[in-house]
């Protein structure tokens, strides 16, 4: 098997926690009630939507992908292991085509097999138009996740054959984000994706029993689970979307939730005064302003993208988040093999701020406005109205003024695949979207290449630079980690060079639960795993 390690940022460990006690026996009656910050349950139809809490929550609780990610380490970057599938490799002559070699014994929550033909029929459903299972929502959810996939095909009943467009070494990474739903299902239910979606059939650790999309989803142990050592502790697992903070805090505090996402900082004093138990651990992310690099926008200007990176406090925000962040100085941190050797120092500097402006030819006379596109909660975007407002503050001090346009977290999504200047971004110059920094596809690639503009990845800003492109290729097809790390790290200085971006901090992803939470180990990833998890009598 070709092994692929994670070279998402390594951080230093705020918190290493694992509050695994003792192995219970199997499924504990107490239910597992999670507090989650999204404003409705994430879809179950196979790929969700909400972003990566999405992921999270509806993905990797009722599916798999062929390649999982290791989540029982709290001191260790995340890497790959092998999920649907046992072993992967490029192959030797011809690096555009990977061999999957698929699990034998794997049951959908139906009952029927997972095979090559499930594989073959999932990739037809996400990218093949005329195939009577296609469903768009789903494809919109994965897509730009998954560039570099060209064509599928059936080797054996256990064996697939995946196709990239070019040589792509960080092609295992893309594979995390494909999850398998049932044909079989599929079929039983009249092939209907609306009433797939209230009757899953996936392949992971719980099954979905109910849902009602804004108030509760409720999923059951899979007892018939494929991997012994990930069999859910837990009878049941319930989600309740809660998307304000505050009252997220208020639920745990009352005993209507057992565990809690992104407790706001001015309650985790109370919470472990009163017993709760709050963790936290450095991931993958960055919380950035994209911005519009179309004809005509004032962020076409160097000047201007390092001023408003120069006006912003990153430490006050770090103290305004309780401590439970990081400040950033780039798209990584500056522990990442990545983050190579920048000339240009993201800090607080609004004297040089206002030079730069003033050299672009803004004045009182002659203001800078930028308008920006935020959602009120979301996945990875820990406390957004406090922090947008501090920015807001920060602008203003050297002359800049920043309309803060709020709409639900989705259509912010929706703006970012459609891009800069579509109608669902509703006149903004910006959009405030938290980003995975996990692999080199998702850190670089899907983002930063003028290949991945709408509609095809998530270059949101029509950002195109031949500089970085010719960078990406390259690091794309090297399939030596080290030499790719090199390439990384120069391509990362170009970019904090550029001032490309508004990059604010990084996450350490606090969590809240009761102090009977038991199995709970945080991840440095932005996905996190349930099924060790449950609530001791």
């Amino acid at each position: 098997m070709k092994k692929q390690k994670n070279r998402g940022t390594t951080v230093c460990l705020l918190a290493a926690l694992g509050l695994a006690l003792s192995a219970p026996a199997l499924a504990q009656k107490k239910p597992l009630r999670v507090g989650i910050t999204l404003s409705q349950i994430s879809t179950t139809s196979g790929q969700p939507d909400g972003g990566f809490e999405g992921y999270r929550m509806t993905g990797y609780t009722l599916y798999d992908a062929l390649i999982n990610w290791k989540l029982d380490d709290a001191k260790s970057a995340s890497t790959l292991v092998p999920g649907l599938a046992t072993e992967w490799k490029v192959d030797d002559k011809d690096h555009t085509k990977w061999i999957f070699k698929l699990r034998k014994g794997v049951k959908f929550h139906d009952g029927s097999d997972f095979n090559a033909d499930a594989v073959m029929w999932n990739f037809e459903k996400l990218f093949n138009k005329s195939a009577p299972q296609h469903d768009a929502r789903q494809t919109a959810q994965v897509a730009g996740r998954i560039l570099s996939i060209k064509a599928w095909r059936k080797i054996d009943d256990y064996t697939v054959e995946l196709t990239t467009h070019t040589p792509d070494s960080t092609f295992p990474y893309q594979v995390t984000y494909v999850f398998y739903s049932s044909p079989t299902q599929y079929d039983k239910l009249g092939r209907d994706w609306n009433k797939f979606s209230q009757q899953p059939s996936g392949t992971g650790p719980f099954r979905l029993e109910s849902i009602r999309p804004r108030e509760r989803a409720v999923m059951v142990r899979n007892s018939n689970y494929w991997d012994a050592k990930r069999v859910a502790k837990s009878e049941r697992l319930e989600l309740i979307p809660i998307p304000e903070a505050t009252t997220r805090a208020s639920a745990l505090l009352s005993g209507q939730v057992d565990f809690i996402e992104a407790p706001p900082p001015d309650f985790v004093p109370r919470l472990k005064q009163q017993g709760f138990v709050v963790t936290s651990n450095v991931y993958p992310h960055m919380w950035p302003y994209f911005m519009n690099f179309k004809e005509g926008a004032a962020w076409r200007d160097l000047r201007v993208r390092k001023a408003i990176n120069l006006a912003i406090d990153r430490e006050g925000i770090v103290k305004l988040l309780g401590g439970f962040a990081q400040p950033a100085a780039g798209i990584m941190d500056d522990s990442s093999p990545w983050f190579g050797k920048p000339t240009f120092h993201i800090k607080h500097d609004p004297a040089t701020a206002r030079k730069l402006l003033a050299e672009a030819g803004y004045s009182a006379a002659k203001p800078l406005t930028l308008k920006v596109l935020v959602a009120p909660s979301g996945s990875g975007q820990m406390l957004p109205k406090p922090m947008n407002e501090y920015i807001q503050q920060n602008l203003k001090a050297v002359g800049v003024t920043l309309e803060l346009v709020t709409v639900d977290w989705e259509q912010v999504r929706n703006c970012r695949r459609a891009g800069a200047g579509a109608p669902v971004c509703q006149g903004t110059d910006g959009i405030n979207n938290s980003s995975a920094t996990v692999d080199p596809f998702s850190a670089f690639g899907r983002i930063y290449s003028s290949k991945a503009q709408p509609p095809h990845g998530f270059n949101y800003m029509f950002y195109s630079d031949p500089k970085v492109d010719a960078m990406v290729d390259k690091a794309q097809v090297t399939f030596d980690d080290k030499k790719r790390d090199a390439l990384l790290s120069e391509l990362h200085a170009y970019i904090v060079d550029q001032a490309v971006d508004v990059w604010v901090v990084h996450d350490t992803g606090p969590r809240a639960m009761s102090n009977k939470v038991r199995g709970w180990v945080q991840a440095k990833h932005w996905f996190q795993d349930f099924a060790p998890v449950y609530v001791a009598d």
